[in-house]
């Protein structure tokens, strides 16, 4: 299987950096595993709702552009649907039963996701009502993503 994460912005701090190349190391057994950056835009401090629509608009033009239409693409937002480590493995396990070769994982920048993109979403899925930084959740996403290959392949992983 193939599991795109397609995300805004980079990562900036090295810590982040080696904890993403570490969940890479480890997945490559699993998986064929792509990270897509896409860039940000410049957000003022005291952002208008106005300018934080074009911004959204613009982030999501550039990750429009990697969506694939065969993919299954989950979206990671607030409002999407909690799930805990043995149902995300579950949802990824179908997926590949059924035939979903590619799947997408779509990580928004630090105002969200434009409704460009989460409308094309197959799933949306929250890990929690907190916010948090793109750069962490990309960290989270692919820790969960090998924690659920584990759980797929019956093998042990910290609880």
């Amino acid at each position: 299987m193939k599991i795109t994460i397609l995300t805004v912005g980079k990562i900036k701090e090295s810590f982040y950096r080696q904890a993403v190349d570490e969940f890479k190391k480890r997945l490559s057994r699993y998986c064929k595993l792509e990270i897509l950056e896409v860039a940000d835009e410049k957000t003022p401090d005291h952002v208008s709702k106005a300018e934080k629509i074009q911004i959204l608009e613009k982030e999501g033009q550039r990750l429009l552009k990697h969506i694939r239409e065969e993919a299954w693409v989950c979206v990671l937002a607030i409002e999407g649907k909690m799930l805990d480590s043995v149902e995300l493995s579950k949802q990824m396990e179908k997926l590949a039963i059924e035939g979903n070769s590619h799947l997408q994982f779509v990580i928004g920048g630090s105002l969200g996701i434009s409704e460009s993109v989460s409308c094309l979403a197959d799933f949306k899925l929250s890990f929690s009502k907190m916010t948090f930084p793109h750069q962490l959740m990309r960290v989270v996403l692919l820790e969960q993503i090998y924690r659920s290959y584990r759980i797929m392949m019956k093998e042990p992983y910290h609880k």
